[in-house]
């Protein structure tokens, strides 16, 4: 068979048929008398195979290998070429990301798509300087799209670049809440965490809402910086939590200021003084907890609150019980 009908039948323009003859891939089986290439059944068929193993993403070098190397196996083709895959992917992936950002954006013009290519790259910077400047540059002309501020911030582990990460997303009002709200998905508590401590950061009914849906995250660290945030709002949801982390001693100063500012109010004040009476009482909690839920109480407005502490003044525990006659002079004295 001649070249032309071989590329009319193969889909192989004549052009490649020549260039896989001068590589060495096909060679022609035969010439006729007036020296043009004659391919045979066996030259179609390997024809055929190069076309398969080039439709997997095999470079002509490749293929070559494959057609004649014995060592040249299988499964080292194939996992090379899912690992060359996953890389080709995960390029295009970012770059589309880049794109779309870019265009969230709505650049002016080229010098803004500039300048946004390069706050986006200083955010990906190893350097936490120039990643905090990319942050706080995000006040100027031309902001840092808010997806790329939202992945910075649920990934920064530098507390001053946080600190602008979560400054940038609060100036940014609402728009990043629901890729924040997907952060506290996360099956890592510190990504949960960055995400709460960005949350809490921005105003709003749908902060304050998710907020309170993490009160039931399985981490302490999480569900404490919630409540906290919680309780600056005046939610007393957040008390359970609140008190849990006076337990626990885990930020505990924190926890007992946001009490004392939620039971600002009479009726507020009688329930908090309840539950923390309820968690004093001996075998509740751990020996080592009741000190810090007595000057927890102390702070605590109300009769029930300052007869407890009296309570408590006699305790058998003598640092409770001390602990409980001072604060109970201050407020005496008060």
């Amino acid at each position: 068979m001649l070249i032309g009908d071989v590329a009319r039948r193969s889909g192989v323009s004549a052009r490649m048929l020549r260039h896989y003859d001068s590589l060495g891939l096909v060679r022609p089986t035969g010439r006729t008398g007036a020296g043009y290439r004659e391919y045979s059944d066996e030259d179609i068929r390997r024809i055929f195979h190069i076309e398969s193993l080039r439709s997997l993403g095999l470079s002509l070098r490749e293929v070559g290998r494959a057609l004649v190397d014995p060592d040249f196996t299988p499964s080292e083709l194939v996992d090379d070429l899912i690992r060359q895959t996953r890389e080709r992917i995960a390029a295009e992936t970012d770059l589309l990301t880049r794109l779309r950002r870019i265009g969230a954006a709505e650049p002016a013009g080229w010098e803004d798509v500039l300048q946004i290519v390069a706050l986006l790259r200083d955010l990906g910077a190893k350097s936490a300087s120039r990643r905090q400047r990319a942050a706080l540059s995000s006040a100027g002309e031309v902001p840092v799209p808010v997806e790329a501020l939202v992945e910075a911030a649920l990934s920064e582990t530098d507390p001053n670049v946080s600190g602008a990460l979560r400054w940038a997303l609060a100036r940014s009002g609402g728009d990043g809440l629901a890729l924040l709200a997907e952060g506290l998905g996360s099956p890592a508590a510190e990504v949960r965490k960055r995400a709460v401590r960005s949350i809490a950061e921005i105003p709003g009914d749908e902060a304050t809402a998710l907020l309170r849906e993490t009160l039931a995250d399985p981490d302490i660290v999480v569900r404490g910086h919630a409540a906290l945030a919680l309780g600056a709002r005046g939610v007393t949801d957040a008390v359970p939590t609140l008190i849990d982390m006076v337990v626990e001693g885990t930020h505990d100063v924190d926890a007992a200021d946001a009490l004392s500012a939620l039971a600002s109010r009479p009726a507020s004040a009688d329930r908090i003084a309840a539950m923390l009476i309820d968690r004093l009482a001996h075998g509740a909690v751990e020996p080592s907890a009741r000190p810090r839920l007595t000057q927890a109480l102390a702070d605590i407005p109300g009769a029930e609150a300052s007869q407890a502490l009296a309570d408590l003044s006699h305790d058998e525990d003598r640092v409770v019980a001390l602990t409980a006659a001072y604060v109970l002079g201050i407020r005496d004295a008060r």
